[in-house]
């Protein structure tokens, strides 16, 4: 994409801002990327921050990675809050809990780091740097936990920066550029797309792909959803993915099927762009196609095999004994595809399943991540279906068993105030059946 007139602006100052440095020859720069931190700190004209601003962003992209974690352990060690003023801060606002003393308050708590991140931000590609730094760090917090002040702050900085109201929705199809399809065959993290023919059909006349974009990262999809117009409720993905399905008329559909969400950017982890994402994809589909009447999922069950293998004994509705059966039918990797042995899955499976999603709780929430998501938005925990997804993944993750999770847009905010408030699981009265076993 051809620079835009604002980046143009921007490195006409960051290229004025460079004579300057370089005129000042009595003020050498630090060596290295810390060096360059330190000075942009310090620097007040706008001209010159900004040529540091970019030499920063364009000497990270050239660090190795034991370059990269020496600069974030100088961010944690040398960058953190002053205690002494913190100290001295918390005192005076005892004290006297004046405007002036909750300033200097405030200030004190805060990072030097998240000001030079700011000044970083200013250069061209600063935005996409600082994401590119935190999907750096994030892939490398379990083994130097020292460092989560640091992710905490980027973590801050980005949920602002990209808040619900700076993201544009997209609806993605084939006129998009050839660049950003490229992009959703690669983030895909659901149903993998199997090359350009399988693109095609997943943006066909009864497809849709909508994705959440940033005006800093035009070309860079933050999340996005793939649905499907069909005629009642699905119960599997084959269907769904197959290029030689019929086509149908969007127009004589009555149901929208969100059967994949990805998210695209590992340096935003953490930060939730679906909950606005399916809301106003739901009122976009309403308003291109009144016929539709439903808006359902059909959702993996990503923690369920992992919880169920950890099981022994008795669990939820199955006796100790039924477990065992059960874990040793399962041991074998093609049982679904044997009649008799899928027969003897099947209600134990599913009983399982409606007791993991309903009753299995972190924290007072669901275990199931995607059951969290679903749920915390409004919708309702609807059918399970047998055998809905075979692929190795499938498979792996849930024994082949998939969900609907309903979208009933007159219950969207009654359910959502139910979950966040009461923490109650929503659920059609088939599965709450099936959950007590």
């Amino acid at each position: 994409m051809a620079p835009t007139f604002v980046s143009q602006i921007f490195n006409s100052i960051a290229d004025a801002g460079r004579e300057l440095l370089d005129l000042r020859s009595g003020k050498g720069r630090g060596p290295g990327i810390e060096g360059l931190c330190r000075d942009l700190l310090t620097q007040k004209g706008e001209a010159s921050g900004m040529a540091l601003a970019r030499e920063i962003v364009l000497l990270w992209a050239e660090l190795d990675e034991a370059e990269r974690l020496r600069f974030f352990k100088f961010l944690q060690t040398e960058l953190s809050p002053d205690e002494a003023e913190i100290d001295a801060a918390v005192a005076a606002y005892h004290e006297d809990a004046s405007g002036m003393n909750y300033k200097r308050l405030s200030d004190a708590i805060e990072a030097p780091r998240q000001e030079l991140m700011r000044r970083i931000n200013f250069a061209p590609g600063g935005t996409e740097t600082i994401v590119a730094m935190r999907k750096f760090l994030v892939n490398h917090l379990r083994a130097h936990s020292e460092l989560r002040p640091v992710d905490n702050d980027l973590k801050h900085l980005l949920t602002s920066w990209f808040n619900r109201g700076f993201l544009q929705l997209e609806r993605i199809d084939w006129r998009t550029p050839a660049v950003v399809l490229e992009k959703l065959i690669e983030y895909e993290a659901v149903h993998a797309i199997d090359g350009w023919e399988d693109l095609r059909r997943r943006l066909d006349t009864d497809r849709r792909c909508f994705a959440f974009f940033h005006p800093a990262l035009p070309e860079e999809p933050l999340i996005f959803v793939e649905v499907a117009l069909v005629k009642g409720l699905a119960n599997a993905v084959p269907p769904l993915l197959s290029q030689d399905g019929e086509r149908l008329d969007p127009r004589r559909t009555d149901t929208a099927i969100f059967y994949s969400i990805s998210n695209c950017q590992d340096g935003l982890r953490g930060i939730s762009f679906g909950n606005f994402l399916i809301k106003q994809v739901v009122a976009e589909l309403s308003k291109e196609l009144p016929n539709l009447k439903h808006f359902a999922t059909l959702s993996p069950i990503p923690g369920f095999m992992n919880w169920f293998s950890d099981q022994s004994g008795k669990t939820g509705p199955l006796s100790a004994s039924r477990c065992t059966a059960l874990h040793k039918l399962l041991a074998d990797p093609d049982w679904y595809k044997d009649e008799e042995a899928a027969a003897a899955a099947r209600e134990p499976l599913e009983k399982l399943v409606a007791h993991y999603l309903v009753n299995e709780k972190q924290r007072e929430r669901p275990v199931d991540p995607v059951a969290r998501f679903h749920l915390g938005n409004g919708a309702r925990l609807e059918r399970i279906n047998w055998l809905g997804d075979t692929s190795p993944n499938g498979m792996a993750q849930s024994a082949g068993l998939l969900v609907n999770y309903y979208y009933s847009l007159k219950d969207i905010e009654k359910n959502h105030e139910l979950y966040i408030n009461e923490n109650k699981v929503v659920t059609s009265s088939a599965i709450q059946s099936l959950a007590k076993g």
